[in-house]
């Protein structure tokens, strides 16, 4: 096990390259499952996560080879239903992500219970709703067993806009007999790509974008290539890394198309930043200020399905907040367990009061004192790292590989930037 080793109170300065999107990578490589000719995917981050779903898709028969240093070939010719390692399944939410190709390539596959953030509970029922209306059969007991004599198109109402249930449906209606319509659909840009990238292969797949999808089932896919976009929640990691050590930094090639609610949640803090062509140039001295509602009311910032704020990003909005002067409340109704982070951030010294699972006031803006901790999941992870580089004196964070899972050499990037950031395994 690792630990960072973090001395804060540095401005970051200089430019920075976000990696291509994990949240795209993960069902990109699942989806490759559905052709028997080679496919290649360009910008693939090298992290944990997209690790262990090479592993488990290797094991289900696909031959995974490495033609760049982040371009990957993968060739799905002869695949077959094998037992999938059940400690893999449990180091990754996407392990799920295999159900839907499978089960429309092959008929069949047995898969543990998939494992990833503990953030709360997270269901897997809208994925069977959306495989059974196509017409597989899902029995559970100790794993799942999902069977099918060929899937035919349907209309499909999910009950919520699950993103993982949503790329379940469009992979395993992309080659089902006849039309699908997938309605109350999520639409993240991962969703978005994941879409674009089956239409490159053959697929036919309408209104992209949208919460109500429009797939017309073809009898096959054939290979192609595909570059996946910057991962736009570590594009606003290294803003909040820019803003929290009043620096200035340049993130270059950052998708700004995906960034408007996102940046209007930030104006609310107190923070903002200029687009240069595909450039975000975020300039030190941010004002720093809560924008309260109309009538001098406590504002509140909600997560909601996209195109609103992304849950993903609810743990860095309230460290930056923290250097905000005002008061501010935060509610995310997604995941009961995404805030019990902030006990972290009080022990910095930050002021918080955690109503409840969901919800938390923040009011600052309060000096950040280092501390000892460790990385709770992925984003808290993340967002523990942006406050350690702005408290005063040396911190260290512990179990860094949750942090790992989703960020490639952050520690490097960010080093780059000026920060003094030391990776050493633990004794």
């Amino acid at each position: 096990m690792e630990k960072f080793i973090i001395e804060g109170g540095i401005p970051l300065n200089g430019e920075v390259i976000p990696s291509g999107n994990k949240n795209a990578a993960l069902p990109l490589m699942a989806a490759c499952l559905l052709s028997d000719e080679p496919i290649i995917l360009h910008n693939m981050p090298n992290i944990r996560d997209v690790e262990n779903m090479r592993m488990l898709i290797q094991s289900l028969g696909v031959s995974v080879n490495q033609v760049g240093s982040h371009s990957w070939e993968f060739h799905a010719k002869n695949v077959c239903p094998a037992d999938l390692d059940p400690d893999l399944c449990k180091k990754i939410r996407a392990s799920i992500l295999l159900a839907g190709p499978m089960t429309a390539r092959t008929g069949e596959l047995q898969l543990p219970p998939p494992g990833g953030d503990v953030i709360g509970r997270r269901r897997v029922d809208t994925h069977i709703i959306a495989l059974e209306k196509l017409g597989a059969q899902i029995d559970f007991e100790k794993s799942f067993h999902f069977s099918a004599k060929g899937l035919t198109g349907a209309d499909i109402l999910l009950d919520e806009a699950s993103v993982t249930a949503t790329e379940n449906a469009i992979m395993a209606c992309v080659t089902a007999k006849g039309q699908s319509v997938v309605r109350n659909a999520a639409s993240e840009p991962h969703i978005q790509e994941l879409c674009h990238f089956l239409n490159i292969l053959g697929g036919k797949i309408e209104n992209i974008g949208s919460n109500t999808l429009h797939i017309q089932g073809v009898d096959r896919l054939h290979g192609g290539e595909f570059t996946i976009g910057p991962d736009y929640l570590e594009v606003v990691s290294f803003i909040g890394a820019a803003v929290l050590t009043n620096g200035s930094i340049r993130v270059k090639n950052a998708g700004i198309e995906y960034l408007d609610m996102i940046k209007l949640v930030f104006q609310r803090i107190g923070v903002n930043w200029t687009e240069e062509g595909d450039d975000i140039l975020v300039p030190n001295n941010q004002l720093m200020i809560i924008e309260p509602d109309l009538g001098d009311v406590i504002p509140e910032i909600s997560v909601m399905p996209w195109p609103s704020f992304p849950t993903d990003l609810m743990s860095i909005a309230i460290v930056v907040a923290t250097q905000s002067k005002g008061t501010i409340l935060f509610h995310d109704w997604m995941y009961p367990s995404r805030m019990f982070f902030t006990d972290k951030l009080v022990s910095m010294g930050a002021h918080i009061v955690l109503c409840d699972p969901h919800r938390c006031i923040v009011q600052g803006p309060t000096k950040l004192n280092a501390e000892k901790m460790e990385s709770p999941d992925i984003r808290a992870g993340m967002a523990l790292l942006l406050a350690t580089l702005s408290a005063k004196g040396t911190s260290i964070i512990r179990n860094i590989g949750q942090i790992d899972r989703g960020y490639e050499v952050v520690d490097q990037k960010l080093n780059k930037l000026g920060a003094k950031i030391i990776r050493e395994r633990e004794q």
